[in-house]
Order: structure tokens, then C-alpha cells, then sequence
């Protein structure tokens, strides 16, 4: 099984979701972070629907870089509890998950 993670985060705005993706990536906590255009999220927030535009951003990343990489976004990311969840690449083309090794540190 592999060590390697997709780390999912969703930000309001293009300017954020832009800078705390160069931040992950310029720390050397994530290899690489897509951002992908705005998504409608609807979620229960203090006992009500809401519905907003949000970009999502997904984070390639090591299991061993995730404690750092979690407090990082936390300290820079918008919302009072951001949504962070980690997910497991158990398979992946082998020469793509060495080139995540090769950019993270953890």
C-alpha cells in the first residue's frame, strides 16, 4: 500500500485557494495542488442550510508530511473549521507517486 494522500479542502475564493496552495507547495507539504473551479456546497453551519460557491483543492501529498501539512492549513486557511480530509491513493502510476516523494519533505 502506498504512503501517498489526496487532501481535500475547499476555500470561497480563487485568491486564497491560490495562495494556500503555493504555500503547501512552497513548504514542500504537498507535491502538487490542483484547484478546481467553484463547486456548490451545501452544508448544515449553526443549525441551518446553507448553499455557496466554493473551490476545491486537491492536495497530493505523504502520510508522513500530514500532521504539518493539517496545522498549516488550519493557520492559514479562512474559515472558522476548514474541511480537511485525507484519503488514501492506494494505487497510482508508479513513477507519478516517486515524483510526490521527490517534492515533499516531511
Amino acid at each position: 500500500m502506498s504512503d501517498k494522500l489526496l487532501i481535500l479542502t475547499t476555500l470561497k475564493d480563487p485568491v486564497h485557494a491560490r495562495e494556500i496552495a503555493g504555500e503547501l507547495v512552497r513548504r514542500r507539504l504537498a507535491a502538487c495542488v490542483s484547484i478546481l473551479p467553484a463547486a456548490t456546497s451545501v452544508y448544515v453551519w449553526e443549525d441551518e442550510v446553507q448553499e455557496d460557491a466554493e473551490h476545491v483543492l486537491l492536495i497530493k501529498s505523504r502520510a508522513d508530511c500530514f500532521d504539518t501539512l493539517q496545522r498549516t492549513l488550519q493557520a492559514l486557511h479562512p474559515y472558522e473549521l476548514p474541511e480537511i480530509i485525507a484519503v488514501p491513493i492506494t494505487h497510482g502510476l508508479e513513477g507519478y507517486l516517486r515524483w510526490i516523494d521527490d517534492n515533499t519533505d516531511s
